[in-house]
């Protein structure tokens, strides 16, 4: 059976567990080729992944020139790169502004927000040449509503949402989307990372009455990445539960 993205390859950042991994998964069910990213992949096996990605690579996202190392290693084994996921992300501490450490605050930008400059940055020129691109950058309703006690991750998403919009315009006419999905809280680990309080919190703004799944989250990214979303750029397309007001 072919898949809507046969031919194609994938960079997904973050793909080591949680969303990333959930989108890695719908991807490669779809024929894409999957580079997974990620800063630890705490010792899985390629038979963990549930499908058999064309290389996994250690890389900090946060730090350009790795991520410029990385790509070049990428396309010695994938020579063209139609779509790049970055997922990459970290949640911080929970607390107030006048109590956020210094150092959580720069380490959330640096990976939530800075990376995803430094891998469009990255790929961006290649995609150009090449004629075609989907960027999908992983946001959060975070960064449209704000959330007590995560002040650096919300200013990091809504970072990404202003950056993807402004991207978008830029490549408009290379062939080239760049989109964002703007989910609300999902099941995953970075629920570990979260106190009970905040956790229930988040639920109790979703009039749906639940968090969405990794899979309604790769399902919308894997659209967006496809041929199918050739009139759509610069959006953000909400998975909210109908929380999102705007």
């Amino acid at each position: 059976m072919t898949g809507v993205l046969d031919g194609q390859s994938a960079i997904v950042t973050g793909g080591a567990r949680g969303i990333g991994l959930g989108i890695a998964r719908h991807l490669a069910s779809q024929g894409c080729r999957i580079v997974l990213w990620d800063l630890d992949f705490g010792g899985k096996a390629e038979s963990d992944w549930g499908f058999q990605p064309a290389l996994v690579q250690t890389v900090d996202v946060s730090d350009p020139a790795v991520v410029e190392r990385a790509f070049a290693k990428t396309r010695e084994t994938l020579p063209r790169i139609d779509i790049l996921v970055n997922n990459a992300g970290i949640n911080g501490p929970i607390a107030e502004v006048p109590s956020y450490p210094l150092t959580a605050w720069d380490r959330v930008i640096a990976v939530d927000l800075n990376s995803v400059f430094y891998c469009c940055r990255t790929v961006v020129p290649h995609m150009r040449e090449i004629g075609y691109g989907r960027i999908v950058n992983i946001a959060s309703i975070a960064g449209k509503e704000g959330t007590p006690g995560v002040a650096a991750y919300c200013a990091a998403k809504a970072g990404v949402i202003g950056f993807s919009k402004a991207l978008a315009r830029e490549v408009v006419k290379a062939g080239i989307t760049v989109n964002c999905v703007a989910p609300a809280m999902a099941v995953t680990e970075l629920l570990q990372q979260m106190t009970p309080k905040h956790i229930e919190e988040a639920r109790a703004k979703i009039p749906m009455g639940r968090f969405c799944t990794v899979e309604e989250i790769a399902a919308t990214v894997a659209w967006i990445a496809s041929p199918a979303c050739s009139f759509t750029t610069g959006a953000v397309f909400d998975i909210s539960g109908g929380r999102a007001s705007y």
